[in-house]
């Protein structure tokens, strides 16, 4: 009996998005530990070096660049290395909300325009009609100012621990919960048969 070669790609489509996420978390979970033991600016080095080795791994994994990963990579290197020069933790704490902020107004610009942008980002990965689109860029883009929001809040009232904390405990946390909220929109709008998101 042959294999089944789609149950094969599976499992290394499985694979990469696995090593995907741990590219992305990688980073901030070394800013976590690097903090907890030595402060906020031998954090944000370990933070940018580790940035810096992540987005080159995602050009290999991916076979290009990732719109998000490497807009939002840019940033930390551009931001953490301001704050290590100038040493003020301002710089990186600024990052996620002019990072969200940025995400928010482009999709948002792309909807006035009648293009919903997360379509050539994802729709590698997902594939919806033009309503399903139309409505999902709506949600992240509201979200995406919601986190910019939650990040003004943490780092402007409370300690740079506490700060530092919620990017763990709060901000990503929440982007878990509203991508899995979105699951019954992907269902409903999924352009074909092959819907992964259809009830069993």
């Amino acid at each position: 009996m042959s294999a089944n070669p789609d149950h094969g790609k599976g499992e290394e489509k499985g694979s990469r998005k696995l090593w995907a996420t741990a590219l992305e978390l990688g980073p901030l979970v070394l800013f976590f530990a690097a903090n907890t033991r030595w402060g906020v600016f031998v954090g944000t080095a370990v933070f940018v070096a580790a940035t810096a080795v992540a987005l080159p791994c995602y050009r290999w994994l991916e076979k290009r660049w990732p719109v998000m990963p490497l807009v939002g990579g840019f940033f930390v290197l551009v931001f953490g290395g301001l704050t290590l020069w100038l040493q003020d933790d301002t710089f990186i704490k600024l990052k996620p909300t002019i990072v969200n902020c940025l995400f928010g107004v482009i999709l948002g610009g792309g909807l006035l325009f009648g293009r919903p942008l997360l379509k050539p980002i994802f729709g590698t990965a997902f594939r919806l009609t033009d309503e399903g689109w139309q409505k999902l860029t709506v949600r992240w883009v509201f979200f995406f100012f919601l986190l910019a929001g939650v990040n003004e809040v943490m780092w402007r009232f409370f300690s740079t621990d506490t700060w530092i904390a919620s990017k763990m405990l709060l901000s990503f946390p929440l982007t878990l919960v509203f991508a899995f909220l979105q699951v019954p929109l992907l269902r409903r709008y999924w352009d074909g048969d092959d819907n992964p998101f259809a009830a069993k």
